[in-house]
């Protein structure tokens, strides 16, 4: 007995195990951002997909005709672009010739105004028995009439002679087109986005579980469709705090299945949770208040499997599992 005693103390010396462990592996909750009836399902339950597969095709209509009038508001905001960038180059043409223009105006209202003077002058210098008060007020108002065509084209001068401001003033216009542009470009790349929410695709390669959705569903935004695990399965062993004095990252591992007892897999210790589980549920212990009583607690440790495993037939979430730590 004694013999027999040592060597299943010897042989199980450097190791530790429990039975408080199971499979673990990435599982998310597949939700569409689009509302409306389902008209495509492809997957069926525990179905292999890829990443990049369509699931599921919610009915796109409302967001094609959404994407339709973005389009229509582009192209219309893309040619009122072009008539600004027309109406720019037209006006940097035009506006110098305007200003020439009133410039030539004025000159030739200067020289009326002279010839009104000069023929009003005559009028008043002459012998009154030479011509009559209706010449002499035929002058006058000559001479006023001229005096405001000078005044009206002085103005224009004045307006036509900022040019700069007036070239200014279209290529602003054409800044903003191009504002509308790109607010136009925006909105059409959104209702793409909400287009693309119509189709449900696999974010990873995965199985197919928990499927609640049928053909012809109205599904809301958010609602759970069903979920994805990853084939890439480790495992989560809560050892008791005891057991953890010379466990370390990289320690050998070796796993027993319960539902396959034949099936031995090999891993290592890829990192010990910086908490007990307790400590991290829902209602933690409060051991400050009360009387206290020593409970010994159990830390996760993650456990990655490295040989035996089938990556065509990985082993489902929560199996009951053994493993068998070699510590140093």
């Amino acid at each position: 007995m004694l013999i027999v005693g040592f060597y299943f103390w010897f042989s199980t010396r450097n190791e530790e195990t429990t039975d408080d462990a199971f499979t673990e592996g990435d599982a998310v909750t597949i939700a569409p951002k689009a509302s409306g009836y389902v008209v495509r399902l492809l997957v069926k339950d525990n179905q292999r997909v890829k990443k990049g597969d369509l699931l599921v095709e919610i009915d796109p209509r409302d967001t094609l005709a959404q994407r339709d009038q973005a389009r229509a508001q582009l192209g219309l905001a893309q040619a009122q672009l072009h008539q600004a960038q027309a109406q720019l180059a037209l006006s940097r043409v035009q506006y110098p010739a305007q200003r020439d223009q009133a410039l030539a105006d004025q000159a030739k209202a200067q020289a009326n105004l002279l010839n009104a003077e000069a023929d009003y002058r005559r009028q008043r210098g002459v012998d009154p028995r030479a011509t009559s008060q209706r010449n002499i007020d035929t002058a006058a108002a000559q001479l006023r009439s001229a005096q405001a065509q000078l005044q009206s084209a002085k103005a224009q001068v004045e307006v036509a002679s900022q040019v700069k401001l007036q070239i200014r003033q279209q290529e602003t216009n054409v800044e903003a087109r191009q504002q509308q542009v790109e607010q136009a470009k925006a909105q059409l790349d959104n209702a793409e986005l909400n287009l693309s929410y119509t189709q449900v695709r696999a974010p990873y390669d995965g199985f197919v579980t928990k499927r609640n959705v049928q053909l012809g569903t109205l599904v809301q935004a958010g609602s759970s469709l069903f979920s994805l695990v990853s084939p890439d399965i480790w495992i989560t062993a809560n050892f008791k705090e005891s057991q953890l004095e010379r466990m370390n990252p990289g320690d050998k591992v070796a796993i027993s299945v319960d539902a396959w007892p034949d099936m031995k897999l090999e891993g290592h210790v890829d990192s010990i949770q910086m908490g007990s589980g307790s400590r991290f549920s829902t209602f933690p212990a409060e051991n400050a208040t009360g009387n206290y009583v020593k409970i010994v607690q159990r830390v996760p440790v993650k456990i990655v499997i490295d040989k035996g495993l089938d990556p065509n037939h990985p082993l489902p979430l929560g199996l009951s599992v053994e493993p068998k730590v070699t510590v140093e």
